[in-house]
């Protein structure tokens, strides 16, 4: 392959890497489970014990398709609306394995506590690490890492 298909090559997968990332997102904007599942790798092409990772802030790592879709079906359930507005994203290709990073920026809600305290999963800024595989049926993620943002008023300094 000469340099300049290798170089259209690259360009059209990396364009591939940011659709399935984006997809990905889109599918938890409209709740949709199953597009959410198609997103990540499958059996025929990961181990589903241990094939999948999925860490997001303040949950233990999970691990195989049924814990991963599971956080999913959770986040979903008690969530009433959730949108994501990514910014700073960058992809990068390194053989069959994509890497995208970004930030999150999340708008969502859910119930009110009774203490009249905001519901789970009420918005914030994450950075996000999404690792993507080559699969036949395209770029599938493998493994998602999520970890907050902390501004000024989060941290504990001890003043």
């Amino acid at each position: 392959m000469s340099g300049a298909a290798a170089g259209r090559a690259r360009e059209a997968d990396l364009e591939a890497v940011l659709a399935a990332n984006r997809a990905l997102y889109e599918a938890l904007e409209r709740g949709d489970l199953e597009a959410v599942e198609d997103a990540w790798l499958g059996a025929a092409d990961a181990d589903d014990k241990g094939g999948v990772v999925c860490v997001h802030p303040g949950w233990p790592v999970l691990r195989g398709r049924a814990q991963v879709t599971r956080s999913y079906m959770l986040i979903m359930m008690n969530t009433e609306y959730i949108q994501f507005f990514l910014t700073d994203v960058e992809a990068e290709l390194h053989g069959d394995v994509a890497l995208v990073t970004c930030t999150e920026n999340i708008l969502s809600g859910g119930e009110a506590e009774e203490e009249g305290e905001l519901g789970p999963l009420v918005g914030g800024k994450v950075v996000s690490t999404n690792l993507f595989r080559r699969t036949p049926a395209g770029w599938k993620l493998w493994s998602h890492h999520g970890s907050p943002v902390l501004t000024s008023g989060d941290e504990d300094d001890g003043d």
